[in-house]
């Protein structure tokens, strides 16, 4: 079974649907949660519990990004959720664009690690989990800024990876593909029911849910995944499968 009673966990980016499941189940099994978001209502509707402490928090803002800090004693787990989806077709990109889609999905969470470590508040043997997306190995039409960004955190988890085993910390990427989320709900508006039929048709098992999410985040905070490290780790329903035929 697993327990995280004696853990001590960040998770940013709390007030989306992923994000705010894995604070609800690292809660569930006993951990001391730090939960934070830029939407201060979003976090307060996290059901109260004395092992939690919600900061509002835009990674974006310096000022912001100390007030959390100051916060933090010590760390046994970090899960990088906060992110967002911009689709840009290639054509149309410009500097712009660049900037807003890695500040936030790239720039923000590199930063906030390296703070954390300078600062010495991640404890030897903690795990990092670093949200990717499916879309790295299945891109899809308009999505180069957005998969991209991700593809980097996936390198950047696996320096991380390299860089503190001798600390015994490890460092992985959990990468799912549509899940059922606000996200998943504003997707479904874009196509017609004919279009949203045929991507629902690519998942064998199909749409996965926030807890098939959560429920890996905590195997990897656990002890029992201590031999896991430097990876990706796809969660898509099966969607790869198709892919390959």
């Amino acid at each position: 079974m697993i327990d995280l009673s004696t853990k001590c966990v960040l998770v940013t980016g709390a007030t989306g649907g992923i994000g705010k499941e894995i604070v609800t189940t690292c809660l569930s099994l006993g951990a001391k949660v730090i939960a934070t978001g830029r939407n201060i209502e979003k976090l307060e509707e996290i059901k109260s519990n004395n092992n939690l402490l919600i900061i509002k928090c835009d990674l974006t803002n310096p000022e912001e990004v100390d007030h959390l800090l100051i916060h933090i004693d010590s760390l046994d787990g970090v899960v990088h959720c906060a992110g967002k989806i911009f689709p840009y077709p290639i054509k149309f990109i410009k500097e712009k664009h660049i900037h807003e889609v890695y500040s936030v999905n790239t720039e923000t969470i590199i930063t906030l690690t390296s703070q954390l470590f300078q600062r010495k508040l991640i404890s030897k043997k903690a795990s990092l989990i670093f949200m990717s997306s499916i879309s790295v190995q299945h891109p899809y039409m308009g999505g180069s800024l957005y998969v991209s960004s991700k593809a980097a955190i996936e390198a950047f988890s696996r320096s991380v990876a390299l860089e503190f085993a001798t600390d015994g910390i490890r460092s992985n990427c959990i990468a799912p593909a549509l899940v059922q989320t606000e996200i998943y709900e504003q997707t479904m508006n874009a196509y017609t029911e004919d279009q949203w039929d045929k991507i629902i048709s690519q998942y064998p098992l199909g749409i996965g849910k926030p807890k098939d999410v959560a429920n890996l985040a905590v195997f990897l905070l656990s002890d029992l995944s201590s031999w896991i490290t430097g990876n990706i780790i796809p969660m898509d329903g099966g969607l790869l499968l198709n892919s390959n035929r």
